[in-house]
């Protein structure tokens, strides 16, 4: 992202969010919010998804991987956790439209300018902010996540759940590693949802998904903030288990199209992205 201006990739996945709602009727993922918090975006968006059909597959992913996450969250909520802490929010409306009230404290972490550009889209929306929510303003170049956390309230002796979705690709590997260190250092137990992809070279892949991955590579590429890491399912995996975690679900294509579109044959697009839940606890 450029210096001082908020994740154009925050704005981009806002986008496909809203977009589901109007051209798929949140068939996927219903999120009333998603409207109102994009704005007069929202013209734009819907016309840009009409005329170019190919982004159907990644505005799908994009619905699926954040309805995933929210199951796992209220499965894991029934478990005993009594923190989320949204990682990269960008224009996520989870905190404002939760269910779970007073049973819940959220912590909404992202760069200060994404920030600052999300609390105005809410303000300009009318959509208010609950006392159970935190903004925990993080720029990862100054400061660690667990410092932020710290100066935001955050408890580390509650079981938390970490949603991190379209996040991993635009780090480093070493980068994504240590973040997921500090979930499984937590004393209090944690929970975490991130979506990844596997490296270009791996496994067969038809001509129209190659063609509008290559795009959405040089499309993020173009606004400063490029794809940095992908990873293999099973060296992940084992990484996974190497640092902790007690339990790993991964879905990926294949499993994606047999939970969420079972009855829809081969009109499904295939995102070919994966989304891993993984609990210490």
């Amino acid at each position: 992202m450029e210096l001082g201006q908020p994740s154009r990739t925050a704005l981009g996945a806002a986008a496909h969010r809203a977009v589901h709602q109007v051209l798929e009727n949140g068939r996927i993922f219903a999120d009333p919010l998603a409207l109102r918090i994009l704005g007069q975006d929202i013209e734009a968006a819907v016309r840009d998804a009409e005329n170019d059909p190919s982004r159907r597959r990644l505005r799908l992913f994009v619905a699926v991987r954040t309805r995933f996450a929210e199951d796992a969250l209220t499965a894991a909520v029934a478990r005993g956790a009594r923190q989320l802490v949204v990682l990269g929010a960008g224009l996520d409306t989870y905190a404002y439209r939760t269910t779970l009230g007073e049973n819940l404290l959220i912590f909404e972490v992202d760069h200060p300018a994404t920030q600052a550009w999300k609390q105005q889209r809410l303000a300009e929306a009318g959509i208010s902010v609950p006392h159970t929510l935190t903004f925990a303003p993080v720029d990862f170049e100054r400061e660690t996540l667990r410092d932020g956390l710290t100066t935001a309230g955050f408890d580390p002796a509650q079981q938390t759940f970490f949603t991190w979705l379209g996040v991993v690709p635009y780090l480093t590997e070493r980068a994504v590693f240590s973040t997921l260190g500090f979930v499984v250092s937590l004393p209090g137990g944690a929970h975490v949802v991130f979506d990844y992809s596997n490296p270009p070279a791996s496994g067969p892949v038809r001509g129209d998904h190659a063609t509008a991955r290559e795009a959405l590579a040089v499309r993020v590429a173009s606004v400063g903030e490029a794809f940095r890491s992908h990873f293999e399912t099973g060296a992940l995996h084992a990484k996974l288990t190497d640092l902790g975690f007690c339990e790993v679900e991964d879905i990926g294509p294949a499993l994606i199209r047999e939970r969420y579109f079972a009855n829809r044959g081969s009109s499904l697009p295939d995102a070919g992205g994966h989304i891993v839940r993984a609990t210490t606890v």
